[in-house]
């Protein structure tokens, strides 16, 4: 496409050139003629056979050079600088179409080829302006409407061919020749640069078909995208309905599970107790009572923040420290907790998964294991917090995946953690939590 372009504008400096040959050729050939007509002695007969004469052929000479020339600038400044608005570059064509009927005008109408040449240039300028049409119509009826033939019937003009008369016959055919084969040159040249034009055109639909081919392509493919988008948003929509049933699912099995637990071991003592001391068996239900009344809360808090109501009113240790103290005071299980990291003050989320971790462990510890020790330790290692639980119950030498081992190890990977179960005396959970230590750690340490 660029080299086609190079072609279209070698073209125009051709037919600007051959304009300049044809100018200068007639307006020099009428100057030269009328110094010999005047020197031969014969001005009388050839004024009494011409219908007109040109006044001061070397004025009109020089005219049209200046003319040529004012024409070649704007041309070149259109071409080479570039108008960067487009209303100078059309005022710029509106000036040398002025220009060129000037020219004409001077010639008498003996040549009118130049126009040609204007309208070479408002096809190429305009071809992608709105007003291309009026530019078009404006040159086509400007060369029609300057043809010397029709404008000689109304106007009495000097007529070229009568001074191709005054020399030899021999000599009248090679300057009607030359004459003749300048302005045929000129129409052959602009004929080429339509075509150049043309094909410029034809190679800019073909560019553009390929690309709206490409385009049809491109819009399938992102239909298709969009469709399997959808799927995959659908997907995981599921999905996350499904991930966020089980995060409930967790929270109310923690929560109810830890705390029937509790009143179940509390209940277990009464019965024990209520013959022989009625008074610690009525302190033992009162506390069940308020134990009942916290699960209750807790679970309610549980469906509708999914967050340990003990973690919203306490700091984690003390929230574990509460948990410690209420498994306690409510079943046979002796509960240690031995906390190294200071301060224990992490992310919601972390904070959140430990005390559940170590909510569960505990129910499974007094619920499956018939623990009556439990100790917690919790340190700092490598960046990481390491938490185990060991009880002293029956253990189990397989272990098998239950609701409460799946949601401990549910809750460390949600953490990037990793946990690991050992039943082989008591029962054994070793987690490993990466910890985003950092401005919030630090914030805690002068906070508490």
């Amino acid at each position: 496409m660029k080299t086609k372009r190079i072609e279209i504008s070698l073209v125009k400096y051709l037919m600007l050139f051959l304009n300049w040959v044809t100018v200068t050729a007639v307006t020099g050939f009428i100057l030269v003629t009328t110094d010999i007509i005047r020197d031969s002695y014969v001005a009388r007969d050839f004024i009494d056979r011409v219908e007109a004469l040109p006044r001061r052929p070397g004025m009109i000479f020089a005219a049209c050079a200046l003319l040529m020339g004012i024409l070649t600038c704007t041309f070149i400044m259109r071409d080479i600088v570039h108008f960067e608005n487009g209303k100078l570059e059309a005022g710029s064509l509106v000036f040398d179409f002025v220009v060129s009927i000037a020219i004409v005008s001077l010639l008498n109408f003996n040549y009118n080829g130049i126009l040609l040449w204007v309208f070479a240039n408002v096809i190429f300028y305009t071809k992608n302006s709105s007003g291309q049409f009026v530019f078009m119509l404006l040159a086509v009826l400007s060369f029609v409407g300057t043809d010397y033939g029709l404008v000689s019937v109304n106007c009495p003009l000097y007529d070229i061919q009568d001074y191709i008369g005054c020399y030899e016959a021999g000599q009248q055919s090679y300057i009607l020749g030359f004459y003749n084969v300048l302005i045929s040159l000129n129409m052959v040249i602009f004929i080429i640069f339509c075509v150049f034009v043309i094909q410029e055109q034809r190679g800019t639909i073909q560019e553009v078909n390929e690309l709206y081919g490409k385009l049809s392509v491109a819009n399938e493919e992102l239909q298709q995208a969009n469709i399997q988008l959808q799927k995959y948003a659908d997907m995981k929509e599921k999905m996350g309905q499904t991930k966020e049933r089980n995060r409930l699912a967790r929270e109310i099995h923690d929560t109810l599970g830890h705390t029937l637990t509790g009143i179940s071991a509390g209940i277990d003592a009464c019965i024990a107790m209520i013959e022989i001391a009625p008074d610690k068996t009525k302190s033992q239900l009162e506390v069940i009572s308020g134990v009942t009344r916290e699960g209750i809360q807790e679970i309610r808090r549980s469906v509708s923040q999914l967050r340990p109501d003990a973690l919203e009113r306490l700091s984690l240790e003390s929230a574990i420290q509460k948990l410690v103290k209420d498994t306690n005071t409510l079943a046979k299980t002796k509960v240690t907790f031995d906390c190294q990291v200071r301060p224990l003050y992490f992310g919601e989320d972390e904070e959140k998964a430990i005390y559940r971790v170590i909510q569960e462990s505990l129910t499974n510890a007094m619920r499956h294991g018939q623990a009556t020790q439990v100790e917690i330790r919790m340190w700092r290692r490598d960046g990481d917090v390491r938490l185990t639980i060991q009880d002293n119950g029956v253990g189990c030498e397989k272990i098998k995946p239950g609701f409460g081992t799946e949601h401990i190890k549910e809750r460390i990977a949600l953490l990037n953690g990793t946990v690991v179960f050992d039943g082989s005396h008591g029962f054994l959970v070793d987690a490993t939590i990466p910890i985003r230590w950092g401005g919030d750690y630090d914030q805690g340490i002068d906070s508490r």
